[in-house]
C-alpha cells in the first residue's frame, strides 16, 4: 500500500496564476484609451480665465471656434515680449486676422453646425477689454455673432466695498 502525507513537509503556498495577467492590463489599456481627451492645440499664451456666478457648459464641442487671448508663455516671451496675443490653431495671429482664420474654421466644419457655431474666446484675466472689443468687432464683419466668453465657476471677488 501507498501511504499518503496529509501534510507536505514544506508549508510553502501555492504558486500564483499569472495566465489573466494579459487581460487585465489589456482591459486597463482600452479603459484608459477610451476615457483620455487629447488636446488638439499647444497653448501659446498664459491663460488663467476669470471666475463667473452665473455659467452654461457648452454641451458640443463640435462647433466652438476657440480664440485665445492672453501674455505669450515664459518661452515665447523673450521673442514676442509681455503684451497679449491671440492665438487660433497653434499660431500666433492679429486681431486684422481673426476674421479670416475664424471662417476657415467655419468652413471645416460639416454643413449642418455652420448656422450653429459659437465662437469661445478665452481670455486670460489680465487680458484689457480694448483687445476683446476689437477682436468682437472683427467677428461681428463676419457675422460670427453668436460669443462665449470662457470663465470657471466660482465666486465673483469684488474690490468694491
Amino acid at each position: 500500500m501507498i501511504k499518503f502525507n496529509k501534510y507536505k513537509s514544506s508549508k510553502s503556498l501555492p504558486p500564483v496564476s499569472t495566465a489573466s495577467l494579459p487581460d487585465i492590463v489589456f482591459i486597463l489599456l482600452f479603459f484608459f484609451m477610451t476615457v483620455t481627451v487629447m488636446k488638439n492645440q499647444n497653448l501659446l499664451v498664459e491663460n488663467t480665465l476669470p471666475t463667473a456666478t452665473e455659467t452654461e457648459k457648452l454641451d458640443k464641442k463640435d462647433r466652438v471656434i476657440e480664440i485665445y487671448v492672453g501674455k505669450p508663455t515664459a518661452e515665447a516671451k523673450t521673442n514676442l515680449g509681455d503684451e497679449p496675443r491671440i492665438q487660433m490653431d497653434n499660431k500666433f495671429i492679429t486681431v486684422d486676422e481673426v476674421g479670416d482664420y475664424a471662417l476657415q474654421a467655419l468652413s471645416s466644419m460639416p454643413e449642418h453646425l455652420k448656422s450653429v457655431a459659437t465662437v469661445s474666446i478665452k481670455a486670460d484675466v489680465g487680458v484689457k477689454m480694448g483687445i476683446i472689443e476689437d477682436l468682437k468687432s472683427e467677428l461681428r464683419m463676419v457675422n460670427l455673432l453668436k460669443i462665449n466668453y470662457t470663465t470657471y465657476e466660482g465666486e465673483v471677488l469684488s474690490d468694491l466695498k
